[in-house]
């Protein structure tokens, strides 16, 4: 079997390098609100008395005395008992240097193939990749979150996510002193869908709840705990809980100091297999197609028309729960795409209350630069997927036919299903 040279090459480098940039394991600090006003850490509590919304600066070399009088009750910032995979037969942005950045030798050498897991074949490389390296691994070395109190009116947080361009944000409540939920663009979404009516109705419940408000009726039908994970805990567990769960954003939680250190991605997690992939033996089934693989979604396809409203568009995304709807004209090709992410522009352009108009206006809109859809077919493999499903950096890919007519849709969960839960035989996605 192979030995992985390049990653002791890397090991001797970062030896030559030192030590300077290396991370260090103390707990995440808050260094500041949403104002920018420079002041000492204080805790959530102190600073929801400033402002409902604030920054989380995260920062691996600062430390926060948290005052002893308001201790943040660990209690509540436990995983579900579906985080925990069964036992087998994840507003920041990575960059390549920031995630090699800081990387300890002991990490580099954990792969080695002259251990005891020479017997392991090459197929489970990603999944066992995945298990030796920890969520804590993954944070960057700096970074910043957006927490609301849940006492902050749900209008004011939608433009607090678009202000800082974020997806998503930690709920803090202060009465129980934890973390108790996320606000997502998905909430937004729920939002416009129960209670738009038409242009010339506003939204009451959009200007005036708070998200407290929001959440104890929206939660009346289905409560479900915080979904976190600890640092501590494996990357691999973090994919599992992302693809059980079916949700697109896990908060890391440190359980003893109660902080709220990152928010964790399908295309974090994926981002960073790719940045060692070159270093390890390929699997196999690395040169297998998407068909042979039966990867992704072929049946019952949701899309939408140009023409189609925004309003029905959203009913799509609640009924059918998909994160984006491929457009799709007369003729079946794919012409464009529409996203949950691209509802938020609704808030950004304050054109929240006139959901009649068609997608095709509402992404004239679009606050990013749109370099057009990403497609590929069923007979490219999945290295050349995953490589181009990481270098565009977006959620998911459609797949076409040779016409342009769209057959499936591969997303960010599929394929981390397939490089890493699929080897250790668990089926995250159907169980």
């Amino acid at each position: 079997m192979k030995r992985f040279s390049s990653l002791r090459g890397i090991k001797k480098r970062k030896d030559q390098e030192g030590r300077t940039g290396r991370r260090q394991s103390e707990p995440h600090g808050l260094l500041g609100t949403t104002s920018g006003i420079s002041s000492s850490p204080t805790t959530p509590t102190q600073l929801t008395k400033q402002s409902s919304a604030f920054l989380l600066e995260v920062s691996r070399n600062e430390t926060v005395q948290r005052s002893s009088s308001s201790p943040l009750d660990t209690g509540q910032h436990h995983s579900p008992p579906t985080a925990k995979p069964p036992h087998s037969p994840c507003s920041a942005h990575l960059s390549t240097s920031r995630a090699v950045h800081g990387l300890s030798e002991d990490m580099l050498e954990k792969l080695d193939l002259e251990d005891e897991a020479v017997e392991h074949s090459e197929s489970d490389i990603y999944m066992r990749f995945m298990k030796l390296h920890k969520c804590y691994d993954i944070v960057p070395t700096s970074s910043k979150l957006v927490v609301f109190d849940t006492t902050l009116q749900v209008k004011k947080a939608f433009f607090a996510l678009v202000a800082n361009g974020v997806r998503a944000a930690p709920l803090w409540e202060t009465k129980k002193q934890s973390f108790v939920g996320m606000l997502t663009i998905t909430d937004f979404i729920n939002i416009l869908h129960r209670y738009y009516k038409s242009p010339m109705v506003q939204i009451y419940e959009l200007e005036e709840h708070k998200i407290e408000t929001w959440r104890e009726l929206y939660l009346q039908e289905t409560f479900k705990p915080l979904v976190n994970i600890s640092p501590d805990a494996s990357i691999f567990d973090a994919v599992y809980s992302l693809i059980k769960n079916k949700i697109h954003r896990l908060p890391v939680i440190d359980p003893v100091s109660g902080n709220a250190l990152y928010i964790l991605t399908h295309k974090r997690i994926l981002k960073f297999l790719q940045l060692f992939v070159c270093e390890m033996p390929k699997p196999a089934f690395m040169k297998q197609t998407l068909e042979e693989l039966s990867i992704g979604t072929y049946s019952n396809i949701a899309f939408i028309h140009p023409d189609t409203p925004i309003i029905k568009a959203l009913c799509i995304f609640v009924e059918r729960r998909v994160s984006a709807l491929p457009v799709v004209d007369e003729s079946g090709k794919v012409v464009d795409i529409y996203s949950k992410f691209d509802v938020i522009n609704l808030a950004a352009e304050k054109t929240y209350n006139n959901l009649d108009i068609s997608v095709t206006q509402a992404l004239m809109h679009r606050s990013q630069y749109f370099e057009g859809v990403m497609k590929c077919n069923r007979l490219e493999t999945l290295e050349t997927i995953v490589d181009r499903i990481v270098k565009a950096e977006v959620h998911r890919l459609v797949v076409v036919d040779e016409n342009g007519s769209i057959v499936g849709i591969v997303s960010l969960s599929d394929i981390l299903q397939a490089l890493v839960l699929n080897p250790a035989g668990i089926n995250a996605q159907h169980s």
